[in-house]
């Protein structure tokens, strides 16, 4: 497995404590999910018919503020999964550093893989991949200066895993362009990693491709009943946009006085520059605190945020040892 946050297993091995004893700031996601209610019996018993389907991908058009086409997938990793698949392998170019399933999946499926650093790099790929905002430095890049690569591209494709909370950056409302493909993860924003939910949007021939390929049930009913619930809670997607932004300029402040150094960041996490990141980890560590360290970049340091002021305080208290 290639390396991602999340592995709290093996936090839990060299720290001890039980999962529920540990504040996981090692991935992107909000500590403070979408409250999911009640689900019915049945999201649960029955197979989702594609009724239950279309509505949810209703549900996602009006929160990406898009009319394009666009399909459900089990998370935005889904999606990267069948990409590869979309056309025969060619050459297929990657701004990074970034999220390395790109890389992984695409050279497994006979392509032709480059990492490249600027837009202008891209220019004849067969496949361009963006992350917009970038994991894990944060990264943006503008509307305007994404649109003028289809056509210079066989297919562009953009993950807006990050990109609710900057709904201004994102291309949903253009992808129905051909050569277009843009991907969305639910998990992260509404927290709700575990649901695994996530949507391609884009011209109708790659969404049929992609819906073609993922089968007839790629999603579960509960994620459609919660899928379509917290899609449409616009009040509650605005109260956790401004939190969130309140909350990371909590966090770059609590950083800052341990002498680290904001290197970018999202909405969602934050990347510190540190002297050395690896006793930064196991000092959290011995706090139950779990963090993103990065074998390539050994001054690198990435953080979630906190959810509930108890976290804050916890990590207020260990950073004070």
């Amino acid at each position: 497995m290639r390396e991602h946050g999340g592995n709290l297993d093996l936090a839990q091995q060299h720290f001890g404590g039980r999962a529920e004893d540990w504040i996981d700031l090692s991935t992107g996601i909000n500590r403070l999910p979408y409250p999911v209610g009640e689900v019915s019996a049945r999201a649960w018993s029955a197979l989702p018919s594609r009724a239950e389907i279309e509505g949810l991908h209703r549900a996602a058009q009006h929160a990406y503020r898009t009319r394009a086409p666009l399909v459900a997938l089990g998370g935005a990793q889904a999606a990267i999964q069948l990409l590869p698949h979309l056309a025969p392998p060619g050459r297929a170019r990657i701004i990074a550093p970034t999220y390395n399933e790109y890389a992984g999946v695409l050279s497994a499926a006979g392509w032709e893989v480059q990492e490249v650093g600027e837009l202008g790099a891209l220019e004849g790929a067969d496949l361009a991949i963006i992350v917009n905002p970038n994991n894990p430095d944060g990264r943006c890049h503008s509307p305007k200066d994404l649109l003028a690569l289809p056509s210079r591209v066989g297919r562009l494709v953009v993950d807006e895993s990050f990109a609710d909370a900057v709904p201004q950056l994102s291309l949903a409302s253009e992808a129905d362009r051909p050569g277009l493909l843009i991907l969305r993860s639910f998990g992260k924003f509404y927290g709700l990693a575990g649901l695994r939910l996530g949507f391609a949007i884009g011209h109708a021939a790659d969404i049929d491709r992609l819906d073609a390929m993922s089968g007839p049930w790629p999603v579960s009913g509960a994620a459609i009943a919660i899928g379509c619930r917290a899609l449409r809670d616009d009040v509650w997607a605005e109260a956790t946009s401004a939190r969130l932004a309140r909350d990371c300029v909590r966090l770059d402040e609590m950083a800052q006085a341990q002498g680290w150094r904001l290197i970018g960041g999202t909405a969602l996490f934050r990347l510190y520059g540190t002297p050395d990141a690896l006793p930064v980890q196991e000092k959290l560590a011995r706090g139950h605190i779990w963090s993103r360290v990065f074998a390539q970049k050994p001054t690198w340091l990435r953080l979630g945020l906190p959810g509930s002021e108890a976290e804050w305080t916890r990590l207020a208290e260990v950073l004070a040892r």
